[in-house]
């Protein structure tokens, strides 16, 4: 396995315990990344911790403070933090178990793969994983992932299981201070039947990998353009629909005149736009250094 593990610890189950290693079941490395330079140098910047009186000072000046009034601040050691100890430090204690409906999908956040360590301590993994899968129920539990803890949701996936952690119920905002204002018109009956043929027309199985992600393929075109040295040609977008005729858009819309295609490549259409004429001009090579700039 290539992956390094994000958090290593145990697996507990009532009595039963076994060793296990969490990876990200998601990757953005392949996200096209930005380095700041200077306009004139092409040369990376360098993010420096600066004092407003002291100016630039050393990592090692730096200390850890919580503002609790404006200019005033409690000052916390790492040693201080690292005292700071919870069971799920170390250890994802399965607290219960429930219906995956139950769990409203806006409390859903990032996906992670718990994987057993070594063959022998494999068994209990197993045994959790096989009568989870049976139950059809979905695991909850605790674990201190990035400084904080975070509530999980395990389920069986494959031969392994899948650890998803769920966001706090102070995360989430209440739905009635957005939606209050939207007026509760009842729509009318034959527009409604349009709109579900229209539903129904485009209902299919979902296939994750025709959802690609266009404005990345554009930036990385770009970026071929401008290493080749060629042009980058503004074009204009295409103006906003603005639907006059609810029932004649409707109406469009089901006999496949809707014109929604025309959309499939306005990604590249609005970075060309937005780098604009000088975007033509050759890059000049930078120079090398060792020194991480900043990224997008």
């Amino acid at each position: 396995m290539a992956a390094r593990p994000i958090w290593q610890g145990h697996l507990r189950l009532s009595l039963v315990t076994c060793p296990v290693a969490l990876f990200n079941a998601t990757s953005s490395t392949s996200d096209v990344s930005f380095n700041l330079l200077h306009k004139e140098t092409y040369r990376r910047i360098k993010m420096v911790p600066t004092e407003p009186e002291l100016g630039p000072v050393e990592r090692a000046d730096l200390v850890k403070g919580y503002e609790f009034k404006p200019g005033q601040y409690v000052i916390v050691t790492p040693k201080e933090i690292e005292a700071v100890r919870l069971p799920s430090t170390k250890t994802i204690d399965i607290e219960q178990f429930v219906e995956a409906g139950e769990i409203d999908r806006i409390y859903w956040d990032n996906p992670y793969y718990l994987v057993p360590q070594g063959d022998e301590e494999s068994r209990a993994y197993s045994v959790i994983k096989e009568a989870m899968d049976k139950s059809e129920k979905i695991a909850l539990g605790r674990l201190v992932m990035h400084n904080r803890e975070r509530i999980v949701a395990l389920e069986p996936r494959g031969r392994g299981l899948l650890l998803t952690t769920l966001r706090a119920h102070d995360e989430v905002r209440d739905e009635k201070s957005f939606f209050e204002d939207i007026a509760n018109a009842k729509p009318d009956r034959q527009m409604l039947e349009i709109a579900e043929k229209i539903i129904e027309q485009q209902t299919g199985a979902f296939k994750p990998a025709q959802f690609v992600d266009r404005y990345e393929d554009a930036l990385r075109d770009l970026i071929k353009q401008k290493q080749k040295g060629k042009p980058i040609i503004a074009e204009e977008a295409p103006e906003d629909t603005k639907v006059i005729d609810l029932m004649d858009a409707l109406k469009k819309s089901l006999s496949g005149k809707s014109g929604g295609s025309s959309r499939s490549g306005h990604a590249k259409r609005v970075i060309s736009k937005q780098l604009g004429a000088k975007a033509s001009a050759p890059t000049p090579k930078a120079r090398p250094t060792k020194r991480a700039g900043a990224r997008r």
